[in-house]
């Protein structure tokens, strides 16, 4: 049993669209595919990844570093105790051979792509939905297959007035989301404050509205919004400042007193333990939304919920950026919180098997073997091309 090829492809994700920090004209993302030598139904299995928009496609870090080790090492070195499937565990530590502590930026993402592609391997090779895998090795033993997610969209783009904010959070709304989420800190206070009343305005009982600032505001500005939002009923407040300014987090949770959102941008476990320790987030009213395509990977993710757990955090505190099936997986094995999910953007990597609604905030997955990539039809499609 081996990893014969891993192939990276970089694909556009472009969109008009902004948030408060940068627009999406020039956006990618790294699809990958991990090639095994198992043979299941006459072909090979085939794991397959891709990164969370955001931050751009991985392809010359994985080429020149993280792809070549994997494939260069003895392939009984990446295999697990049984001898009958990969270890997911042993491939992480080989791709990170001779790399330095700290620099947790772009080479997280990389490893985390190829760890999501490992990960479908791994499941589909014994035969099991990874939610079904995760929950039997690592959490309570049996999954929960449904999963809470909330509808993220509201960014600014050319000709958006509050009319078409509010048509596109209906359209959240009819499709079955509960929670729907909206960007913030691109217009001034007043202009923002008048966004968020004309979508509060068309919330029915049991809706509710998040807002995210991607990380635009100085401590200042942030106290200065937290002060204007606290006379809304929020979800959350998400990510007022810089992701690493743990004090700016800490000052705001000590004015802004509703639920409070951030960790998207944290791509370690030492990372999010420094939130935990310094950022003043509360376990029993703040949200983290640590992103494992962007962070590592799943196995990093393990490290990052151990961590959590001895801190006094329940990992159902956890709702990760992202909007992928890795993290709907993870949140139905291991017990998360949720999944933030973009109907209409970033497509087709995004969203859900085909089939699956959403009903009362919570979709059900399938069981798929692997993350569940081959119940979406346009998703796959465009991950055979990889090995077609």
């Amino acid at each position: 049993m081996k990893i014969v090829n891993i192939i990276e492809s970089t694909r556009p994700i472009k969109s008009d669209i902004r948030n408060a920090y940068i627009d999406f004209s020039k956006m990618t993302l790294s699809l990958v595919a991990v090639v095994t030598d198992v043979i299941r139904e006459g072909k090979p299995v085939i794991g397959y990844g891709f990164n969370s928009n955001g931050r751009y496609g991985q392809g010359a870090l994985m080429r020149e570093r993280f792809i070549p080790r994997i494939l260069e090492a003895n392939p009984a070195s990446l295999i697990d105790d049984s001898g009958e499937n990969l270890d997911p565990h042993k491939i992480w530590a080989c791709m990170m051979t001779n790399e330095k502590p700290g620099g947790h930026g772009e080479r997280s993402v990389a490893v985390g792509t190829i760890d999501m592609a490992v990960w479908d391997a791994v499941a589909k090779i014994e035969g099991k939905p990874l939610f079904q895998l995760l929950a039997q090795r690592y959490g309570t033993a049996a999954a929960n297959p449904r999963v809470f997610v909330y509808a993220a969209g509201g960014y600014y783009y050319p000709g958006k007035g509050l009319d078409k904010l509010r048509q596109e959070m209906e359209s959240y709304l009819e499709r079955g989301y509960s929670v729907v989420k909206m960007k913030i800190g691109g217009a001034s206070i007043v202009e923002d404050c008048e966004r968020i009343e004309s979508v509060l305005k068309i919330l029915g009982p049991g809706q509710q509205l998040a807002v995210d600032a991607n990380g635009r505001f100085d401590l200042h500005t942030a106290i200065d919004y937290g002060r204007a939002l606290s006379q809304y009923p929020l979800f959350w407040y998400e990510e007022a400042g810089d992701p690493l300014d743990y004090e700016l987090q800490a000052k705001l949770g000590e004015v802004y007193k509703g639920p409070m959102a951030t960790g998207e941008n944290l791509f370690s476990m030492q990372d999010a333990r420094n939130l935990i320790r310094h950022g003043g987030m509360n376990p029993e009213r703040d949200f983290l939304q640590f992103d494992c395509a962007l962070s590592y990977g799943l196995v990093e993710y393990l490290r990052t919920l151990d961590m959590l757990k001895e801190y006094g955090w329940s990992p159902s505190r956890c709702i990760p950026h992202g909007g992928h099936q890795m993290s709907l997986a993870i949140a139905a094995g291991l017990g998360l919180g949720g999944n933030e999910s973009y109907p209409d953007l970033f497509q087709p990597y995004g969203g859900f098997p085909d089939g699956v609604k959403v009903e009362n905030g919570y979709v059900t997955l399938p069981p798929i073997p692997g993350i569940g990539f081959e119940g979406k039809s346009d998703l796959i499609t465009e991950m055979w091309k990889l090995t077609h």
